[in-house]
């Protein structure tokens, strides 16, 4: 399973909130939604976050096996 708590952590260490995504960035609120949902998003919107973010794939997900 792929998990995005990652994203939320690195987000709070760069000091920026979902709002300045929205605002700033414009990153749809969907794609936001989706990630907290840890549902399925384009590799395309992973490469803006670590670009964003100035961050690695790693700093915004994470894969965890199922059980």
């Amino acid at each position: 399973m792929i998990t995005y708590d990652n994203l939320w952590k690195t987000m709070k260490e760069k000091g920026i909130s979902q709002y300045s995504l929205i605002k700033e960035y414009h990153i749809s609120p969907g794609q936001i939604t989706r990630l907290k949902r840890n549902e399925s998003v384009s590799t395309h919107t992973i490469e803006m976050f670590c670009r964003i973010l100035k961050c690695r794939v790693e700093d915004v997900m994470q894969f965890t096996e199922e059980e």
